[in-house]
């Protein structure tokens, strides 16, 4: 039995703006074959064992010709396997997603289309131009900018597109600029009319050019301007003055690098990209199991029923003890004699997930607040148990053994050097794109120093944005200067504290 295919459409560029329906396919999917025009962060949707085949097509390069992919989902379906086709835009919206429902068919395999959002209406909804709007435009009309190379005469009726149509569309345009404007001159359409190229459009890498329909081509070479891009003619275009929302975001133009670890950086990433942020994630550090291979843990939790109180600086410290609970056939339930201090909003939320409140958390995320707000609560014989990194800060198990009777520091994992980032992470900083990089814990900094050795140079000209006071405290130790400092020790506190900055010194 044959499995199915689903021509998905990924969107216009930016990955939220997947479908509901594209999300849900993408979620069971064994195999998904995807474009160059497909955000990468769409096949986390998919399960990570499934097989990802990049099938994309740029300008004059095409991993595989289109017939190659029609013959791939035929094969991929025969092996009754759920495939989803991962398609940029719409997949019939010039995305020849009707010759592979045509091949699909011819084949006698089950396929389902899900129509994805049109980079033709988005891009310029996200650039503050309405394709339609009364008085103004009652029609619209898309068009290809690249017909296939194999015509020898043009499809398209320019003598009736040119004057016919209030708005006029071109995907995939940029590089026939010049033969599009003139024909549209030649037929009848005023070189003054306004016109607007729009690159990497509904992405943080946004950009927008206002122009005319003669000056377009010119304006295009003046700025370098590059595929994937959309050209839009038609007087709408004066509506970007008025109703330009996206490009006049806060923190619009910023490149951010995320140095934390994967889901506490999606977490900020959400965060400032919201703000109009181009996020890049590049973890100094990854967390690999203790040195000990949780052995000092494990003892610990056999010991569960002395401890008096459980204290937890960081989510990796509750998952981990958790997870060794788990492994000696125990629960939360094992723990209903302890009492439970946490650092951190984040740090409470994982352990709410199993079960437990927090009796205690600071109203400073930070080990010296901890301490004294535990300091009334804590009597002599107190027993204290503390699952931790291996290299956090001394100061908390310091200053709790002077008040309590036994403390013990569990080690629950350690954080290292991402040494496969290293080269990349050069790269990057010496490409000058990079405008901000965000430090969420000391780890963080001094990872990235390790990364970068010799190169600290490259961070000369990069604002730093730090989580807290421990964080830029550790930034100065290594000769950095962090401009940021969050007055909330939390995602959103230095998300904030960001836009505050921007707001300040730009004037935005």
């Amino acid at each position: 039995m044959a499995g199915i295919v689903y021509l998905v459409g990924a969107g216009p560029g930016n990955y939220k703006l997947l479908t509901l329906r594209g999300k849900e396919v993408l979620s069971r999917a064994e195999v998904v074959i995807y474009d160059h025009l497909a955000d990468s962060r769409l096949l986390k949707f998919a399960p990570a064992e499934a097989e990802f085949i990049y099938a994309g097509k740029k300008a004059q390069q095409h991993t595989l010709t289109q017939e190659e992919i029609n013959s791939l989902l035929i094969r991929k379906a025969k092996e009754n396997k759920t495939v989803v086709r991962l398609k940029g835009g719409d997949p019939f919206v010039f995305g020849r997603g009707g010759e592979e429902a045509h091949s699909l068919s011819a084949a006698h395999i089950l396929f389902e289309i899900v129509p994805g959002i049109t980079s033709a209406i988005a891009v310029p909804a996200y650039a503050g131009i309405p394709v339609t709007e009364r008085g103004t435009a009652s029609s619209f009309a898309v068009v290809t900018g690249h017909e296939s190379p194999d015509k020898t005469t043009s499809s398209i009726r320019w003598e009736k597109l040119s004057t016919a149509v209030d708005t006029l569309i071109f995907l995939m345009g940029v590089k026939n600029l010049s033969y599009i404007t003139e024909k549209l001159i030649a037929n009848g359409r005023a070189p003054e009319t306004p016109a607007a190229l729009i690159r990497w459009g509904t992405k943080a890498e946004q950009k927008t050019l206002i122009t005319t329909l003669e000056n377009a081509s010119c304006t295009a070479k003046r700025y370098d301007l590059k595929p994937p891009a959309i050209f839009l003619v038609g007087s709408v275009v004066n509506f970007n003055k008025q109703i330009s929302w996206f490009e006049n975001k806060p923190l619009f133009g910023e490149t951010i690098l995320i140095t934390r670890t994967s889901v506490p950086a999606s977490d900020l990433t959400d965060l400032l990209e919201d703000q109009g942020a181009r996020c890049i994630e590049l973890p100094t550090i990854q967390i690999m199991e203790p040195a000990d291979a949780y052995a000092s843990l494990q003892t610990a939790i056999c010991h569960i029923d002395s401890y008096d109180w459980i204290v937890f600086t960081s989510i990796n410290g509750v998952h981990a003890f958790f997870t060794q609970l788990k492994k000696q056939h125990r629960d939360s339930r094992a723990l209903g004699h302890a009492k439970f201090a946490v650092i951190g909003a984040a740090t409470k939320t994982a352990l709410s997930q199993y079960g437990i409140t927090a009796d205690i958390i600071p109203g400073r995320y930070c080990a010296e607040e901890l301490v004294e707000v535990m300091r009334p609560h804590i009597k002599k014989d107190c027993r204290i148990l503390i699952p931790r990194a291996r290299d956090a800060r001394p100061y908390l198990p310091e200053q709790l053994s002077k008040i309590a009777a036994v403390v013990d520091v569990a080690e629950a994992y350690r954080t290292t050097a991402a040494v496969e980032n290293k080269s990349k992470l050069i790269a990057l900083l010496q490409s000058k794109t990079v405008t901000m990089i965000t430090f969420t814990s000391s780890s963080t900094v001094e990872n990235l120093i390790l990364l970068l050795g010799e190169q600290k140079s490259l961070l000369s000209d990069i604002t730093l944005a730090c989580i807290g006071p421990i964080t830029a405290s550790t930034c100065r130790a290594y000769g950095l200067a962090p401009i940021i400092t969050a007055d909330t020790y939390t995602m959103d506190g230095l998300a904030k504290k960001i836009k505050e900055w921007k707001w300040v010194t730009h004037e935005v």
